[in-house]
């Protein structure tokens, strides 16, 4: 009888230890993806965030490379007027801008993720080659395909530099 017991207990404690081993591999495995995909949106966002100031840049350095790469083939745009634009008509006013644009930088941009969709919302300071002053306040979403981020949709509004003085109507 005692024999018996023995057997049961040293196969009990057998498959405790292959349940706790079991566990704790489980456990490891979970924390390291949970660690991967934390430092996947990090890159992700640092890839966002970069291509938000290379894109506001290329506004009066006129490099269409930048929109090129970012934009969806299928991407739609709302500019400040309420104006309908695409990728190709982006592209041609990337082209444009220095005519128009002395300066255009990126101020801030906040970006939030929803699996395979970001929201990037931020703000750009601008100067036209007249002196005026200005700044974009946009919402771009942005979308993973095959891997690759890319914005799909974009809405801008002009706004008055803040402190600037409006006129008196």
């Amino acid at each position: 009888m005692s024999m018996k017991h023995s057997k049961r207990s040293a196969w009990s404690r057998s498959t405790t230890s292959k349940i706790d081993i079991l566990a704790v591999a489980a456990l490891s495995c979970l924390v390291l993806c949970q660690c991967a995909k934390h430092s996947d949106q990090k890159e992700d966002e640092l890839y966002i965030r970069d291509s938000e100031r290379q894109w506001a840049e290329s506004v009066a350095s006129g490099d269409a490379s930048v929109v090129e790469r970012i934009l969806a083939n299928d991407f739609i745009g709302v500019d400040p007027d309420g104006r309908i634009y695409d990728k190709a008509k982006m592209i041609s006013d990337t082209r444009e801008g220095p005519k128009f644009f002395a300066s255009n930088h990126l101020n801030e941009v906040k970006i939030r993720f929803y699996g395979d969709t970001a929201v990037a919302q931020g703000s750009e300071s601008w100067e036209r080659r007249t002196g005026e002053r200005g700044r974009f306040v946009w919402t771009d979403t942005w979308l993973r395909r095959n891997g690759r981020w890319e914005i799909v949709a974009a809405e801008d509004l002009t706004v008055p530099e803040p402190g600037a003085v409006l006129p008196q109507q």
